[in-house]
Order: C-alpha cells, then sequence, then structure tokens
C-alpha cells in the first residue's frame, strides 16, 4: 500500500514553471507591469531594502518584465528622484537593448551609440544608489554586446565596483562568466578558469561552485548551436556524448555538492536559489549522481527553471521524468 501510494502521488506531481520561482509578492505585482501601473514595484523594491541577492533576483525579472511596457518611464516621470527607479530603468534598458540584438539575428552589429546610452543609464543609477550592487551587474551584462567587447580596464573596473558592494553576488558573475565564454569574449579555456576560481574562493555554503557547471551548459549550448549550424546533431560532435558524465564533470558536481549543498545554512530555499539549484539538478541527473539529485529534487519541490533543462529537451518533461528516476534510485 506504501508504495502504490507513493506511486499514486508520482503520476500526481506537476512541475511548476513560475517565472518568479515562487517569490509571491513579486508575482503581485507584474499585473500592475502590464497594465502601466508602477507603484506596486516602487513599494516592492523599498521592501526588499538591501537584502542584495534578493533585490538582484527581483530587479532582474522586474526588468524582463517591465521592457514591453512604459511602467518605468510613468515611474520615472512621476518620481524623477527615486534612486530604485533609476536603477529597475537601467536594467529595464539593458533588457530592451539584448532584445533589439536578438531580433537583429547573432552576428548583426549593435548601433554603439545606444550601447553607450544604455551604459550612461546604468552609471547614473550607480550614482543614484551608491551602495546598489545592480547598476554594476547591468554593466555586466550589456559589455558583452559591444563588438569585440569593452576594454579590460573597463571591465575590471566595472567588475571591481560590483564586488566591493557584494562581493558573491551570483547574477554579476554568471554575466561575467558569459562575457568570457567562446559565445562572446572569451573561449571555454577562459570561461572556466574564471568559474572555478570563484568556486575555490567562495566562503563555504556560498552557491557560487555551481558556476562551474553553468560553465559545462554554455559550452553545451556553444557546441551544440556549432553543430546544428552545419546541419548537424550534437552527436556528431567527437567524444561529446561524454560532455556531462566524464570524469571532471562528475568530479565537479561532488565538489559543487561538497561546497555548496553540504554547508548550506538550513531552511527553506529562496527564490533567488531556485535557478541555480536547477543547474546543479540538471548536472546531477546527466552526470548519473541520482543520490544528489534525489535530495536536490527534495529541495526545490516542483519548482523547475526553464533554463538549463531547456537545451537538453522540454523543462517540465526532463524535471518530471529525472524527479521519478532518482526517487525510485535505491
Amino acid at each position: 500500500m506504501g508504495r502504490a501510494g507513493r506511486s499514486a502521488r508520482e503520476q500526481r506531481f506537476v512541475p511548476e514553471l513560475d517565472p518568479y520561482f515562487g517569490d509571491e509578492a513579486l508575482g503581485d505585482v507584474r499585473h500592475d507591469i502590464a497594465i502601466g501601473r508602477w507603484q506596486g514595484v516602487r513599494d516592492l523594491l523599498r521592501d526588499t531594502g538591501d537584502d542584495w541577492p534578493r533585490r538582484t533576483h527581483r530587479i532582474r525579472l522586474l526588468a524582463h518584465a517591465a521592457a514591453g511596457t512604459s511602467a518605468v518611464e510613468c515611474w520615472r516621470a512621476a518620481e524623477p528622484d527615486d534612486p530604485d527607479a533609476a536603477v529597475l530603468r537601467a536594467a529595464t534598458e539593458v533588457v530592451r537593448v539584448f532584445d533589439a540584438a536578438i531580433a537583429a539575428g547573432r552576428g548583426a552589429a549593435m548601433d554603439p551609440a545606444r550601447l553607450d546610452s544604455t551604459v550612461l543609464a546604468c552609471l547614473s543609477a550607480a550614482d543614484a544608489r551608491p551602495a546598489d550592487p545592480m547598476p554594476w551587474v547591468s554593466l555586466l551584462t550589456v559589455a558583452r554586446l559591444y563588438e569585440g567587447g569593452v576594454s579590460r580596464a573597463e571591465l575590471r573596473r566595472w567588475w571591481d565596483e560590483l564586488r566591493r558592494r557584494d562581493p558573491h553576488n551570483a547574477e554579476g558573475h554568471v554575466q561575467l562568466l558569459r562575457y568570457w565564454s567562446a559565445r562572446w569574449h572569451g573561449t571555454h579555456g577562459s570561461m572556466y578558469d574564471f568559474a572555478r576560481d570563484a568556486a575555490g574562493a567562495a566562503p563555504p555554503g556560498c552557491p557560487l561552485p555551481v558556476l562551474v557547471q553553468i560553465a559545462r551548459v554554455e559550452e553545451y549550448r556553444y557546441v551544440v548551436d556549432g553543430a546544428l549550424g552545419r546541419g548537424r546533431g550534437p552527436g556528431s560532435v567527437r567524444g561529446f556524448d561524454q560532455h556531462w558524465k566524464h570524469e571532471l564533470a562528475v568530479t565537479e558536481v561532488r565538489r559543487t555538492w561538497e561546497r555548496w549543498i553540504a554547508e548550506r545554512a538550513p531552511g527553506p530555499v529562496r527564490p533567488e536559489e531556485v535557478e541555480l539549484l536547477n543547474y546543479l539538478t540538471h548536472a546531477a541527473c546527466y552526470a548519473g549522481r541520482l543520490e544528489m539529485a534525489e535530495y536536490l529534487f527534495g529541495l526545490l519541490g516542483p519548482r523547475v527553471s526553464r533554463v538549463p533543462w531547456s537545451y537538453t529537451g522540454d523543462p517540465a518533461e526532463q524535471f518530471t521524468r529525472w524527479r521519478a528516476q532518482a526517487r525510485a534510485t535505491p
């Protein structure tokens, strides 16, 4: 009966592709944004205060929600001296310029004047709220769109300013990792070097060791996109069937577990952890470490993020299938 009961519960399992990762307060204000209202956004950011991980998470997702609306412009017009409005507007401009780059197609050069204008908005936001790391995260994000990147001195300055405010800011680390990837302005080697250095320097219980798994996903994307561009599948790339499960990949999943999960403070998963936990869960599944995956699925509950699962198939289907396999593993 016990096994039958568990089986029935498994059949009823429904993954949640919630873009706000269970952040109910953030989800509530999206309706305001859709109709151009800004008061709820203002109140949410004021309530968030200087909780930098939560604030970075919220502004990043609010910027995506606001990019196709006039909500942030209405807020700036009504309260031009509100520093939160300046920070959100800068982040929203970054999303808009990335949307324009996607619409133009890969390889199309972006208008440097528009990129410069976006950078100025970020610097203005940094002046408006000097302690806030988010404008520097925004700068590290938009840096990728410059043809040839930005100067090393400028990139270093932006990186140093971020780390001075929030040395373990996960989103800022992810953005610089992508900057140094082969897809943008670096190589697989430079990307992995950055990820491993950051992982090694992270304090116990910090999520930054998962940067190594994020780097593995970025390499996978790059290789698969190249194969598809030549009319082939990823299986045509020699040795690529071992990408997720060769010895180093498996060892690094274990290291991330030991440095982050084994030392993580007890308590419920915060919304800003959900996507990072999905990266590690995905890596544990594909590396064959199902005993780790089972524990991670327990932390996550039904909260599945679209990325990284979307790069290897349908997110909800994979999350459900791997979860069932992990829970069935002796």
